[in-house]
């Protein structure tokens, strides 16, 4: 599944639990920002989509990602990895 708008799909049905404020997702729509996450959504999210896609986010990689595209880039390449 490296096709990116699958993984979109994947990703988006994964916040859909936490997305306590019904915010329509796009690939810019950012975690702190618009879906209002505090850290502790988002290390459980985190936690979510590593087992969905069978990877590890590190620490490093998660300070980078903002929006809801730059997660999706970051599975396909390691995915692909």
């Amino acid at each position: 599944m490296t096709d990116r708008s699958a993984i979109f799909e994947s990703v988006a049905a994964q916040i859909e639990p936490f997305n306590k404020k019904s915010v329509a997702l796009t690939e810019a729509t950012t975690f702190a920002g618009d879906l209002e996450w505090d850290s502790l959504t988002v290390m459980d999210f985190v936690a979510a989509i590593e087992d969905e896609f069978d990877i590890i986010i590190t620490m490093n990689m998660q300070a980078e990602i903002e929006t809801v595209g730059q997660l999706v880039d970051a599975v396909a390449k390691l995915k692909a990895a």
